[in-house]
């Protein structure tokens, strides 16, 4: 059974979500970011933490590429062209929309008061809403999801994005993008993941 440590209004929300995507059975500790359940398995202090056959995994994405690999489910086949594609839009979610919005939240709330620049949201608003334009034509034009009508682990992680931005007050003005948002936060594993099922 895997151990997932990392309160849910973080990135651990994705790796939760992936877990009851694939159906696997885990424990979940809501420790905070530097707490010493968190330090334990991870010096740096960050979350999520997936825990493995007594194993420390850090980072939501590669946590998320180990347990689709792994299980063979919310992935395509490494090596293949699909995977090439895939790989390439979940680095593009994580560079463009995952940094940005996370650069917000460290000039709200995370960084020392007396070292914030609550201004350089402004330019971070403007810049989000130029990579989700960037990121509606790169996506498939013949299904739901990102690259068509099979789900990967990179709709976790745009639904997550998109989830947090408005929560962040970052606009999202773009319907195909509004559209993803509800059906993703629709699936029944999303409730599971969050405890509303």
């Amino acid at each position: 059974m895997y151990q997932v440590i990392g309160p849910i209004r973080t990135r651990t929300l994705r790796v939760l979500w992936t877990l009851e995507e694939l159906g696997q059975d885990y424990t979940h500790t809501a420790a905070a970011p530097h707490a010493e359940q968190v330090v334990t398995f991870n010096p740096a202090g960050k979350v999520p933490v997936l825990v493995s056959g007594g194993v420390p995994i850090t980072d939501s994405i590669a946590i998320m590429t180990y347990l689709s690999d792994k299980h063979g489910a919310l992935t395509h086949a490494p090596g293949t062209i699909a995977r090439a594609r895939q790989d390439s839009l979940t680095h593009f979610l994580s560079d463009e929309l995952d940094q940005v919005l996370w650069m917000a939240s460290r000039h709200s709330f995370i960084l020392p008061e007396n070292m914030r620049l609550p201004e350089i949201k402004e330019s971070l608003r403007w810049e989000f809403a130029r990579n989700l334009k960037r990121l509606v034509a790169r996506m498939a034009e013949d299904g739901p999801f990102l690259m068509g009508a099979e789900m990967t682990i990179a709709d976790i992680v745009l639904a997550h994005c998109l989830i947090w931005a408005e929560n962040a007050k970052f606009p999202v003005e773009e319907d195909r993008l509004l559209a993803f948002r509800d059906l993703m936060q629709a699936r029944p594993a999303y409730a599971r993941a969050t405890g509303e099922r």
